[in-house]
């Protein structure tokens, strides 16, 4: 059962974290490990610490036999993790200097990331461990119809490719990495929409409940994965330099512009077309698995 007092002995043991983390990011930038913040960023860390302390609040309410399986748990942490690791630690520094460890970080954000957030299936552990003031705006028909929207078949391969285009429109994407806030908010929709778009991809349940039968996910599979290899390939052959702004920042490697784009390029290409192929595999077993508990059901 919930304890109160013990909850927000936690809150409050967040918050004295997140502060002793944002004064020595402040007071000694030049001096922090790896691993440590590169520019501590307030929202990121509650994100991540909130959703992680619900996670355990969660899985502490629930009886046991609501747990997800123990694979799926340490697919939706190691999700959560790699999104803190890309974003809260020296690699965010790469990525403003180097296009391929830029596009390494969005990888993880739209797709390796989110999709193991997604595959961990721990919505109902995390809306458990939720504080329950916070559930009704989420249950309002604004939010829920909101919602719907995004992930309508039609909207939700739309905007998982429109976005990975439009923040690589080379005046945009130029204009974004000379703008903090602008960056954030790009990083910040990549990971909210891999999320978004990956839980209506590879939800375990059939259709009802699921909002989409298993055909129609393996449809909008091959859908985003034709215009993310053109993409990919264009970046890696092409013999321009696209994006000047690394070169007028200053690449932080030895590495030529153009090796630095077609690298780029090839994540988009390759590691984007295996995730895909892994969602297909998926969707198969989980279409699968329904249809034999189905059958069983009948028998």
């Amino acid at each position: 059962m919930p304890q109160p007092g013990r909850d927000w002995l936690l809150y409050g043991a967040l918050l004295t974290l997140g502060a002793a983390l944002y004064l020595v990011c402040a007071l000694y930038p030049a001096y922090l490990p790896f691993f440590l913040p590169w520019e501590f960023s307030w929202p990121i860390y509650l994100a991540t610490s909130l959703t992680l302390a619900w996670f355990v609040r969660g899985l502490r309410i629930l009886p046991k036999a609501q747990h997800p399986p123990l694979w799926r748990l340490v697919c939706f942490v190691l999700g959560v993790a790699s999104f803190w690791i890309v974003l809260q630690t020296r690699i965010d520094y790469y990525a403003q200097h180097m296009f391929f460890v830029h596009r390494g970080a969005h990888f993880v954000l739209h797709h390796f990331g989110a999709f193991f957030i997604a595959l961990g299936m721990s919505g109902p552990v995390l809306w458990a461990g939720m504080p329950d003031f916070l559930k009704p705006p989420l249950m309002s028909r604004p939010v829920q119809g909101t919602l719907a929207f995004l992930q309508h078949p039609v909207m939700a391969p739309f905007l998982f490719i429109g976005l990975l285009y439009f923040w690589l429109i080379p005046g945009i994407h130029t204009r974004v990495m000379l703008d903090a806030n602008l960056y954030e908010l790009m990083n910040w929709t990549m990971a909210v929409n891999g999320v978004m778009f990956w839980a209506l991809i590879l939800d375990s349940r059939a259709k009802p409940p699921a909002r989409l039968s298993h055909l129609m996910r393996a449809a909008l599979i091959l859908v985003i994965e034709l215009p993310q290899m053109v993409l990919g390939a264009i970046l890696s052959l092409t013999e321009r330099d696209i994006y000047p702004v690394y070169t007028i920042c200053g690449r932080v490697m030895d590495m030529t512009a153009l090796n630095d784009q077609h690298y780029g390029g090839l994540i988009i290409w390759l590691p984007g077309t295996l995730t895909s192929f892994a969602a297909m595999i998926v969707v198969l077993v989980t279409m699968r698995l329904n249809e034999e508990r189905a059958e069983r059901e009948k028998a």
